[in-house]
């Protein structure tokens, strides 16, 4: 046969083949990058390099097991053992307290490879199996919303991730005073990411995922009550500036206004609580103490105050006061407070006027004055950690901006916070 006719045979590029590569690549028969202490595949997949473990013979154990590995922990202290190979390699010494660098688990922007850490599967865990019991009720909650699909949305969605994160350590925080300096460092860098996060995506709000968002708004609210009161902070009014609740606030107000109809359906549809119904005898004498001083306190205002606008301002307040203690009263009369009584707590505010909210940033006198009978509502809301402290802080925070010959104005709630009248 003519060799010229006969079919030319493609040579193969020549390359050197490399021995090298660890025994995980090899045996998923993988290209190994041969990078150390780690390779890049071991890296993305969080198993256990071969470069970085010592020298000794392969087990049967170690050739058929796959070693997971997770992160470290930034708030996770040193072992004995890793503090001493630092030194030994002229690292400089970390600190033994719970400092604070930064999120292990954000998930959608790919953070130092390796995985999530412990850490964050404690959260997660404490959040699945306690916190969210303690942000509404389980009987109530028939669509699972805390329990089933806020840890679901989590998952695609980092802000609500961070966010329920870090209402999980300050939970921990609270019931865990010894390490309360720990978990509020883990709890501050994950709300600092989940607020990033979904500020982020505020500009893309759609009908898609507006439930979200106004979820993400939520659980910030939430994570803000449960850090606890700031010094100067007083939720609607602060000392010095504008107060941060109320931005806060009025970042849901502003996503609710547009969305209203597309959030609340679903999972998300409000279900009525048909346990809820006439407040009880026993409970009636109080209520009835607690609105004979608030008519008194419009009565009171209504003198006081000869703008007829402005007395409409604090009489539209003060109306929406009563309206929201006697369904509290109807709620208590059900067995129920705490966190049951939150969309009242922040009803009240949420639908104040724009005038009545500009006179309590003022720091209005009179303003002041029914804002602190407001404060009655969160003495009954001290079962749910989230909101400990909140109702003596606000309060006080009244208090001490009153004028001396006004504080006989809230001598009512001053006692009614203390325990003194129930």
């Amino acid at each position: 046969m003519d060799e010229s006719g006969s079919t030319r045979v493609r040579s193969r590029r020549s390359h050197n083949k490399s021995r090298l590569g660890c025994q995980n690549c090899k045996r998923r028969r993988v290209k190994c990058d041969e990078k150390k202490p780690a390779c890049g595949p071991c890296v993305r997949h969080s198993i256990d390099c071969d470069f970085i473990l010592p020298a000794a013979a392969p087990s049967a154990s170690s050739t058929t097991t796959r070693q997971y590995r997770f992160r470290r922990s930034r708030y996770q202290h040193e072992t004995p053992t890793e503090s001493s190979t630092a030194s030994r390699s002229g690292s400089e010494a970390r600190g033994s307290g719970p400092v604070s660098t930064g999120t292990q688990c954000d998930l959608a922007a790919s953070q130092p490879p390796g995985g999530i850490s412990f850490a964050d599967l404690k959260l997660y865990h404490h959040y699945m199996t306690t916190t969210y019991k303690t942000l509404a009720d389980e009987k109530g909650d028939t669509h699972g919303v805390w329990s089933n699909h806020v840890p679901r949305w989590g998952i695609s969605f980092p802000s609500i991730l961070h966010l329920i994160l870090s209402l999980s350590a300050l939970h921990l925080a609270a019931e865990n005073p010894d390490s309360r300096a720990e978990y509020l460092a883990q709890a501050d860098d994950h709300f600092t990411f989940g607020v990033r996060s979904v500020t982020a995506v505020l500009a893309l709000l759609n009908s898609e995922n507006c439930q979200l968002i106004y979820m993400s708004a939520a659980l910030i609210c939430l994570a803000y009550f449960g850090r606890g009161p700031r010094i100067g902070e007083y939720l609607v009014f602060s000392q010095s500036g504008q107060s941060e609740w109320l931005v806060l606030l009025r970042g849901v107000r502003s996503i609710l206004t547009t969305n209203h109809e597309r959030i609340f359906t679903g999972v998300l549809t409000p279900v009525p609580d048909d346990s809820i119904k006439e407040v009880s005898p026993a409970l009636q004498t109080e209520l009835d103490r607690h609105l004979s001083q608030i008519q008194a306190l419009r009565s009171w205002i209504t003198l006081q105050v000869s703008d007829a606008a402005v007395c409409e301002v604090y009489a539209a307040s003060i109306e929406d006061l009563r309206s929201i203690l006697k369904e509290a009263y109807a709620i208590r009369s059900a067995g129920k407070d705490g966190i049951h009584l939150m969309h009242l707590a922040m009803g009240w505010i949420y639908r104040a006027r724009e005038e009545m909210i500009a006179l309590l940033e003022a720091r209005d006198p009179y303003a002041l004055v029914v804002y602190a009978h407001w404060s009655i509502i969160l003495r009954y809301m001290q079962s749910c950690w989230l909101m400990r402290g909140w109702d003596e802080h606000v309060v006080a925070g009244v208090r001490a901006l009153l004028p001396v010959e006004l504080q006989g104005w809230i001598e009512y709630p001053l006692s009614v916070v203390a325990g003194g009248v129930s």
